[in-house]
Formats: C-alpha cells, structure tokens, sequence
C-alpha cells in the first residue's frame, strides 16, 4: 500500500508543501491526512504520530520519517529511478546545498511574508526595518535560482523539477502572494513552477478549504 503523508492545511503550511508537490510532480503515489494546524486536537494527533509531533510526516509501512528535507531523502532512498535529486555529481552537491540552506535559513522573509494561498497578490504593509531583512533574503534567494539556472539551462533550477524546486515552491508562492519585486529570470521561473499540474492541484486544494487563521493574514 502507498505511504500516507500527514499535512497541515494547504492554504498555509508551506513545510507540508515541500514533500507533497514533489511526489505528486514524480507521480510517486501516496495518500495524504489534512489536518488544521494549531488546534488541541491536531496537536494531540500529531504527537501519537511522531517525536517532533509537527506536521509533515510520512508513514511508509513501519517507518515513520518527519521533517520536510528528511522525508525528500527517504523518497529519493525509495524510489532510486525518480530523479528526485540531480543525476550529475557536482549538480547533487548544489541542490543539496540549497536545499539545506531553505531549510535552515531565510527567516526574514518567512517571517514577514507567511504562507498564504488565501491572499489575493499584492504588496505588503511592512516596517522598513521588517521589509529590508526579507528584501535581503530574497535578494540571496534570485542569486541561487540565476546561478541555478544559468548551470541547468532551465526551465527548472536543475533542468527538471526536482527536490531542489519541491523545497523552494514555498518560497515561489510568498514572492507571488506577496508581489515581491523580483528580476526576469526568478519571475520566469516562478511562472514554470506555478504551471505544474502538481501545483495547480495543490493551489486547488487550499482553495477548498473552509477555515482561516489570522496570523497569517498580513495587510
């Protein structure tokens, strides 16, 4: 039977994003649980289902794998003849490298951009102190997709959609949500992810979701 993919609502969770746009993108099939973030009940649900008792999570047969980047690496561990992660050397090494670097870093921009497929496009309200810290991560951002694509040829930042995309489609959708001011080439490239079937099918998902949280509406 498929693995089965615990994630939070798609409206907002952009960690639960990660590894399910990159499984449906690879056709590698998978049932998926939606559960609302931050209620007692999700809370006392996820704690039965893992240690970091945080959405998402992946339960494939015995083992359970939590963490976006980790479940990636289980995925690409289980399925060797998807091109989760480039073939080429030097390639792997780099989208590893981005890969870790989204999912350490950037705190400025999630932060004053959340994840939200509920907002219509448009710029923020913003403190200048709050919208130069996410103008800087967005500025090392478009520098990694340029050198990326520059490599790759495009129209993906290793050529085809793969981890390195799965773990930036977050970040695609704050920079649309939120109409950063960004160069050509990352729009182009924005244009790409948001045309895949993969997310179209989550945008459509978060689209039908009734509830809404409030700290994640900014102005």
């Amino acid at each position: 039977m498929p693995p089965r993919l615990v994630i939070g609502n798609k409206t907002y969770s952009s960690w639960s994003m990660r590894p399910w746009i990159l499984m449906r993108a690879l056709d590698i099939a998978f049932d998926e649980t939606v559960l609302p973030l931050y209620t007692e009940e999700t809370s006392a649900t996820l704690r039965t289902l893992s240690p970091g008792a945080k959405v998402p999570i992946l339960i494939d047969g015995d083992i359970t794998v939590w963490e976006s980047l980790a479940i990636i690496e289980h995925v690409a561990d289980k399925h060797p003849d998807r091109a989760v992660w480039p073939r080429e050397t030097a390639a792997r090494a780099l989208a590893r490298s981005l890969a870790a670097e989204m999912h350490a870093g950037f705190l400025s921009l999630r932060r004053a951009y959340p994840m939200n497929l509920g907002r219509a496009p448009k710029r923020a309200k913003l403190d200048p102190e709050v919208a130069a810290a996410a103008v800087a991560d967005i500025a090392r951002i478009e520098a990694a997709f340029a050198d990326a694509l520059e490599r790759s040829g495009g129209p993906f930042l290793f050529g085809a959609f793969g981890a390195a995309d799965a773990m930036y489609a977050p970040v695609v959708a704050r920079l649309h949500t939120y109409a950063a001011k960004v160069e050509a080439r990352t729009q182009d490239y924005m244009e790409a992810v948001m045309a895949t079937s993969a997310w179209q099918d989550w945008a459509a998902g978060a689209a039908g979701e009734g509830w809404r949280i409030e700290r994640f509406e900014v102005p």
